[in-house]
């Protein structure tokens, strides 16, 4: 599946300061191909979280369009928006995304059993030995150092092979072993998959495994 971005833009409200808006993302066009991983990097409020959200079906565009392959993402209503999503993309968040109650792998199952899918238990196995942590299959959440929250969350949005993963700064909390386990994950979903990645970071660490590298300022994207 292709991403495609056309104007996409985000604008702010507010009812104090000199200016009644403020402009997080200005009209962005870009896309996002199967088969490779683009980083989108950039100091911290410069728009890329915003960007993200848009195009994963998060958030709502002011203005422009987001096109997955020939459908007009806002275009469809709550349910199919959401039914979409579920079925063809992955996100990485940047907060915790855990379910207390539950195992490491009832975690990593979740989505999948409710939309009432069948468990991709073989590809959750498989990404976590890759990502290690294996063997914290039966913990609970409380048990987990934060890193291996993350990498949890990674295992999960991986696990159920959605045609483009969007990933808000998933290694910021890794240690330097971690981090290049996962930005290595991440490249074979996309090379040996042929899915689309969509990563943004901060790290210089990710460009060394990006095929395509985009930067963001002030709420604008250069190559």
């Amino acid at each position: 599946m292709t991403v495609k971005a056309e104007g996409v833009s985000r604008r702010y409200f507010r009812k104090t300061g000199t200016a009644n808006y403020f402009d997080a993302v200005q009209p962005v066009s870009l896309e996002i191909a199967p088969g490779g991983m683009t980083v989108l990097t950039g100091r911290s409020g410069s728009g890329k979280t915003t960007l993200l959200n848009m195009l994963s079906g998060l958030l709502v565009p002011t203005g422009g369009k987001v096109w997955y392959d020939d459908t007009d993402l806002y275009a469809l209503d709550d349910r199919a928006l959401s039914r979409l999503r579920s079925e063809r993309t992955g996100v990485v968040p940047q907060g915790r995304s855990a379910v207390d109650t539950l195992t490491v792998l009832e975690n990593i199952l979740l989505p999948a059993r409710l939309y009432q899918r069948e468990l991709p238990v073989e590809a959750a196995v498989r990404w976590m030995e890759k990502l290690g942590i294996a063997p914290l299959r039966d913990a609970r959440p409380a048990e987990l150092s934060g890193g291996e929250l993350r990498r949890m969350a990674i295992v999960r949005a991986l696990a159920q092979a959605p045609d483009v993963l969007f990933a808000d700064e998933p290694t910021g909390d890794l240690d330097d072993e971690n981090t290049r386990l996962v930005l290595s994950a991440f490249r074979d979903f996309a090379h040996e998959e042929k899915k689309a990645v969509f990563m943004v970071t901060h790290e210089n660490d990710a460009l060394l495994y990006a095929d395509r590298v985009l930067r963001m300022d002030h709420g604008q994207v250069t190559s």
